[in-house]
């Protein structure tokens, strides 16, 4: 059984009670519901053949949905990572661009259908993550934030690592460099107690994350990353804090993770079978629809018919990617190597 992750900040706690809307609420439920249902969809695509690979989002939507509500996408920058299909569809992707990179078609935003889903970049809408290797991105957005600083630029960048990318040196050194030059960055770490199949009690001996950013002397903050309110809080209140000139914040969002850690992973080799069970109890789902039922905002019906919408528009997005061809062969290596000059 994995180890129990404490939900409460080191520095500060970040209170559930957040300035969400009704509205946002109610939209951060479907975009939930949306990236559940493309998920399970993508992962049936990857066992007919479909999809060449699946790094699955259940269980994170709430955390990533609530980190996008908090920043600006007009003038922020977001390095995401492989998992974070709820923070594309927040960011304003639709289903129909993402559906082309899950199967490998030409016009996927990211790479033309070229790498891993959610590889490559998009800079006109500010969201980059240059490749699946864990925690190659972080670095990168360092060095974003130290460009925004020396523009004298009033943006932030976010990036999104999981747990198993702060046992990798670039993070150190990144939230090192940042801490000693107060960077505008926060660091998310999407926490789901596993590195593949390494548990969080075997990387480190400490019991949050969050806890290693004191080393470099800024804060950490750990949420229930399954409250969508919880982790807009804490990402409004890192952002406001980086904008003003106070340098970087570690947040760690606490996840379960709900399927394995990709389509090319068996999961039920190193989890029991009791633990596969527990960590439904903590999907953000059911838990998000209850409370909009509880509170008036959604009804059975209303929830049903959401369903449907949603199933069709990812039916629609499947059957335009399945007519889209490939990329073409002679654009192998596009943005691998410079451009020859024609003699």
């Amino acid at each position: 059984m994995a180890r129990k992750t404490p939900v409460a900040g080191n520095h500060s706690e970040a209170p559930s009670a957040a300035p969400l809307s009704a509205e946002q609420v109610a939209e951060s439920y479907r975009l939930m519901l949306l990236s559940r249902l493309l998920d399970e969809r993508v992962y049936a695509l990857n066992r007919q053949g479909k999809a060449p690979i699946v790094a699955s989002a259940q269980g994170h939507e709430a955390c990533q949905i609530g980190a996008v509500w908090a920043l600006d996408k007009t003038r922020d920058l977001f390095v995401i990572y492989y998992r974070d299909i709820a923070t594309c569809l927040a960011l304003g992707y639709s289903v129909s661009e993402l559906m082309l990179g899950y199967m490998a078609r030409r016009g996927a935003p990211f790479s033309g259908g070229r790498q891993f889903p959610y590889g490559g970049a998009d800079l006109k809408r500010r969201v980059i993550n240059t490749s699946n290797v864990v925690a190659s991105q972080i670095p990168h957005a360092v060095g974003a934030a130290l460009a925004f600083k020396m523009r004298r630029e009033p943006s932030v960048a976010i990036v999104h690592f999981g747990d198993g990318a702060t046992s990798e040196g670039e993070t150190h050194e990144s939230m090192n460099f940042a801490a000693v030059h107060k960077l505008p960055v926060i660091f998310f770490c999407e926490n789901n107690g596993y590195a593949i199949s390494v548990p969080l009690r075997k990387q480190l001996a400490m019991a949050r994350i969050s806890d290693r950013a004191a080393a470099y002397g800024f804060p950490g903050v750990t949420v229930d990353g399954t409250d969508v309110a919880a982790t807009y809080r804490a990402v409004r209140e890192a952002a406001d804090r980086a904008r003003e000139g106070g340098g970087p914040t570690l947040i760690e969002a606490v996840v379960p993770r709900l399927m394995a850690h990709t389509t090319d992973d068996d999961e039920r080799r190193y989890r029991t079978a009791e633990e596969l069970e527990e960590r439904k109890r903590r999907d953000p789902l059911p838990r998000l629809r209850q409370t909009l039922l509880d509170g008036g905002l959604l009804t059975a019906d209303g929830d049903s018919a959401m369903r449907r919408q949603c199933i069709a528009e990812i039916d629609q997005a499947m059957a335009a990617a399945e007519s889209t061809p490939y990329p073409d062969e002679s654009t192998f290596y596009d943005h691998v190597y410079a451009p020859q000059a024609k003699k």
